[in-house]
């Protein structure tokens, strides 16, 4: 069995960890949690540094719980946001903790026949029946009011300002920890290194009711190398949900990191051996350019949270971008891995019903969208053999018709190499 502080060293996944953790650890099959408020309808890349903690914590024979909070989803966690989060309605919070089970689902071992199954559960489950005068009197009177302003998740809001719903968030989450260690023996809590305050919380509250003591450990906040924060694009978050992030531009998102960004992220973000993962990393140092390592990792996250079938779409759709791409696998896009593929590309609107009846290409290109800027440079690059239409060389009596439409709406054309344009029908 994998020594699992060990493990984590390795792979550079320990930012802080409690005295005597390991110590604890070797005593037998240990029981920890993490906690995942739904905030939202689907995890997202930021997530899977802790389930990918959990997945570990597993592997190496112990119990992990994942505590997805419905109670203190109610109130937002204050740490490191710069104001306050928006609150979320009862049923939002139902949906979005229906929507993260299933994800969760996919990483780890459920199964109720082994002793160290995973299990997920809702704090709403026991806060719900706290009154509010019993929770500060018989929880809150533990903790001082000193001890959590000293928190640096507290101090940075203090100039902006800070509610009292997310002043008392660190005690919601320490009593999940206190009543854990309580009713599941749970004496671990891990998370970002973010959560370091409010996990402390939790062994502090364990330490001053029930005299014992309870362990925590954290990971590093992920970031890119170039300082942006890990997971983010110029249009948000990179999600799980294939909805909300195509698996196409999940694939990309793996695929274009730096050479140093991947050598980080092969180690957090994959279940692979030290051994290969050392002999991926001598491979591209003596070929860089063939990005072994973002390969090898875009295969292995992109299956693993979507699907073998999924993955080898987005290597097909990859393939069309370069030049590689047939008229076939063009054809077999859906709406919105196309749209990933081609984003960005100028869009111009013509009659769906034109269409269907069907326009010669040179009227196309340079009546009907001015793709081009003119019929003659239009006949001067169909001459050129320069012009294709969903990946198909065209001639000057090629015309449109019902079947030139992908997806029922599009046209794709292409002009050279790398000059991409759609026509969309409406």
């Amino acid at each position: 069995m994998k020594n699992f502080v060990e493990e984590l060293t390795w792979r550079k996944m320990i930012h802080n960890m409690t005295p005597n953790s390991e110590q604890e650890l070797k005593k037998g099959m240990a029981t920890a949690y993490v906690g995942i408020d739904p905030t939202a309808d689907s995890l997202h890349i930021g997530h899977l540094v802790s389930i990918m903690i959990m997945t570990h914590f597993q592997q190496c024979g112990n119990k992990p719980l994942i505590v997805v909070g419905g109670a203190t989803g109610m109130i937002g966690d204050p740490s490191f946001k710069n104001q306050e989060r928006k609150l979320l309605t009862i049923d939002e919070i139902h949906h979005n903790q229906e929507c993260i089970k299933k994800q969760l689902m996919k990483f780890m071992d459920f199964d109720k026949a082994k002793e160290n199954h995973a299990e997920i559960l809702n704090n709403y489950d026991w806060i719900k029946d706290w009154s509010f005068i019993d929770f500060i009197r018989d929880i809150g009177k533990h903790i001082t009011v000193n001890y959590m302003m000293a928190k640096d998740s507290v101090k940075k809001r203090m100039e902006s300002g800070i509610s009292f719903t997310e002043f008392s968030y660190q005690l919601l989450q320490g009593y999940d920890f206190y009543h854990l260690f309580k009713e599941r023996n749970c004496r671990f809590q891990m998370g970002g290194s973010d959560q370091w305050g409010n996990i402390t919380t939790g062994t502090e509250l364990i330490k001053r009711i029930l005299n014992e003591d309870a362990f925590a450990i954290t990971c590093p906040l992920i970031t890119k190398s170039d300082g942006k924060k890990f997971g983010k694009t110029e249009k948000g978050n990179i999600w799980l949900d294939k909805e909300k992030t195509s698996p196409y531009t999940f694939y990309q998102f793996w695929l274009n990191l730096s050479d140093d960004d991947a050598k980080k992220f092969i180690r957090i973000f994959t279940l692979m051996k030290e051994d290969e993962i050392l002999a991926l990393e001598k491979e591209q140092d003596q070929d860089p350019s063939k990005r072994i390592i973002q390969k090898t990792l875009a295969k292995d996250i992109t299956i693993r949270v979507h699907s073998e079938e999924d993955y080898n779409a987005a290597l097909s759709a990859s393939e069309i971008l370069f030049g590689k791409g047939t008229t076939d696998s063009l054809k077999h896009l859906d709406e919105q891995t196309f749209l990933s593929v081609f984003e960005g590309v100028p869009q111009y609107i013509v009659s769906k019903t034109e269409i269907e009846n069907g326009i010669n290409i040179i009227d196309l290109l340079a009546d009907k969208t001015q793709i081009l800027a003119s019929k003659s440079e239009v006949r001067r690059a169909l001459k050129e053999n320069s012009l294709s239409v969903n990946k198909e060389k065209v001639s000057d009596t090629y015309q449109t018709n019902a079947g030139s439409l992908l997806n029922d709406k599009y046209i794709l054309v292409q002009k050279g190499k790398k000059n991409y344009f759609i026509v969309v029908a409406k």
